[in-house]
């Protein structure tokens, strides 16, 4: 019986890369979704997802304070098309702060955009080296390099440290992917709102997009865009507009958990 104990015992503790004794965590995979409302609430969090908290992990600011009307912005930008550029441009117009999710390729191909990121005080995140699914990575030192290898780029480039933020691509991911990345010092922020924008070959109507974006916006709204997309461009200085006139300020992500 002890040694049965014992056995059991061990077989829930792995040693980490990091020289640390953990428990091990589950590698089931999860895709990111939330259920989105017509009634400008947050979105309810599918209960097999809560324990993302337990990790810094966070998909709203659902404790904003009564009355404040604020919308995180988040992009994933890999590469620039020439609609990343105008993004910017419309962010800039109105001085709003972004947060950008990139990925090595971008810091390559496009470094001046990527200092410009940083130079008009946008967040640059982490959103892995090369965009993987991080849940086939099951090893630690593997995760960590996806994070480790862009985060030394941008430095290298910009001579900042790059922000301690992390978004998994395409949203898949692990209680392990969320526990190593805790481990490293992360938080994990996903997003409760994103709408079809990313296929560059089936944009959605424009005037549409804006009617989609507008009926689901919430108090604390972390919001997924796609800069890639050529509605988005188009539409930014406009939508950003219509959410100035509806007394919404965008926020930056540090206050959620500040």
């Amino acid at each position: 019986m002890k040694k049965t104990l014992i056995a059991a015992l061990m077989s829930l503790i792995i040693i980490s890369a990091s020289g640390l004794n953990c428990f091990a965590y589950s590698t089931c995979a999860h895709n990111w979704y939330v259920v989105n409302n017509s009634e400008h609430r947050v979105p309810t969090l599918d209960k097999e997802m809560c324990f993302i908290s337990d990790y810094d992990g966070y998909y709203a600011n659902t404790k904003v304070k009564s009355g404040d009307k604020v919308i995180y912005l988040t992009f994933d930008a890999g590469y620039e098309n020439g609609n990343v550029e105008k993004i910017m441009d419309a962010l800039k117009k109105h001085n709003a702060k972004g947060a950008f999710f990139i990925l090595e390729n971008l810091i390559k191909r496009a470094p001046e955009l990527v200092k410009r990121m940083s130079g008009e005080g946008h967040t640059v995140c982490n959103h892995t080296r090369s965009h993987p699914d991080m849940t086939e990575i099951t090893d630690r030192r593997t995760f960590a390099s996806q994070l480790d290898r862009l985060a030394k780029s941008y430095k290298e480039l910009t001579g900042c440290d790059m922000a301690k933020i992390y978004r998994p691509p395409e949203g898949r991911f692990s209680e392990q992917n969320l526990a190593y990345a805790k481990d490293m010092g992360y938080k994990t922020v996903f997003w409760s709102f994103a709408y079809a924008d990313w296929d560059n070959n089936r944009q959605p109507d424009p005037a549409k997009a804006i009617e989609k974006i507008l009926a689901h916006t919430h108090n604390g709204e972390i919001m997924l865009l796609h800069p890639t997309s050529a509605t988005n461009a188009a539409i930014l200085d406009e939508l950003l507009t219509r959410l100035e006139s509806e007394g919404y300020r965008f926020g930056s992500l540090e206050e959620l958990w500040s």
